[in-house]
């Protein structure tokens, strides 16, 4: 296997073999539909779901699900999960079945959404999810969550997504934020490099990655952050590609900030999501130690 570090040097085809999970996992429709009824009946089952703006910008909207436990000024650990899609596809309406195993823990739980490629670019997907996350901090109180209390979690492209949110310089977006505004983040089935995904044809159409963008985005190639603490987790039935870059976030920023790197056995790409939102399973367990 390539070292975790190592871009491969393969052809084309490999790569897409690699990268295409919908290849890989025949009925992912079936994980799809699932998601979509599940997340139906997360939102009409939560009786203070509510669907908020935190931009003017193109789908910059997220779903709020405040702890079913806490009272409304409890100050409850809030979850900001990001949701996955390659950057080009699926969006927040999907992932709500995420939500209430962690509210039923206490947490208030955050799904925001984002602008997709090709209309942006991941640089512009990034910064959308710098200024949900920034607005999370500054608004979360009035929906019952503690802004000192923050995680951040992401599947997929919304792992990466909550990986560069551990890389960020939050003074410097905005005075008012400390710069260790979240303090726990966890990548399921993650992406941290960005140079093998701009070398698989089936996403370049859409992504149209330049080298400049890849390395600006891979937060593997970034130093170690000051604080912060990331767990990374991939199915044992993904592709070798995810099996290293499960790896690459703790090879790259060392234990200290990466103390979890695990293989989860008998999950691919789709089902390793509804792991997390199960009760029980060791991915939600993981998620649930960071919220505590």
């Amino acid at each position: 296997m390539t070292h975790p570090l190592s871009v491969p040097q393969q052809d084309g085809a490999w790569f897409d073999r690699m990268y295409n999970n919908r290849a890989l996992v025949p009925e992912f429709a079936d994980h799809f539909a699932h998601w979509c009824d599940a997340s139906a009946q997360a939102r009409a089952s939560h009786r203070n779901f509510q669907d908020v703006a935190y931009g003017r910008g193109p789908n910059e909207s997220l779903d709020i699900f405040p702890s079913a436990t806490s009272a409304p000024k409890a100050g409850a650990p809030v979850l900001v999960f990001i949701h996955g899609g390659y950057w080009r596809s699926l969006d927040k309406s999907e992932h709500s079945f995420v939500a209430p195993a962690f509210t039923a823990e206490g947490a208030c739980v955050v799904v925001p959404n984002y602008a997709l490629c090709p209309a942006v670019t991941v640089s512009d997907i990034s910064l959308q999810m710098v200024k949900a996350v920034a607005w999370v901090y500054r608004n979360i109180h009035r929906f019952g969550g503690d802004p000192s209390r923050i995680s951040v979690l992401g599947h997929s492209a919304g792992g990466h997504l909550a990986t560069m949110m551990m890389a960020c310089d939050w003074h410097a977006y905005g005075k008012d934020l400390p710069q260790d505004l979240g303090k726990r983040f966890m990548s399921v089935s993650g992406l941290y490099e960005l140079e093998s995904v701009r070398a698989t044809p089936f996403l370049t159409d859409s992504l149209r990655l330049t080298e400049d963008v890849a390395v600006r985005n891979s937060p593997a190639w970034m130093p170690a952050p000051g604080q912060g603490t990331l767990y990374t987790v991939a199915g044992a039935l993904e592709s070798p590609e995810f099996v290293r870059h499960n790896q690459l976030m703790q090879l790259a920023w060392g234990k200290k900030r990466v103390p979890v790197a695990e293989i989860q056995p008998g999950l691919q790409h789709f089902s390793i999501v509804e792991a997390l939102a199960t009760p029980g399973h060791r991915v939600h367990q993981l998620a649930c130690e960071l919220i505590r």
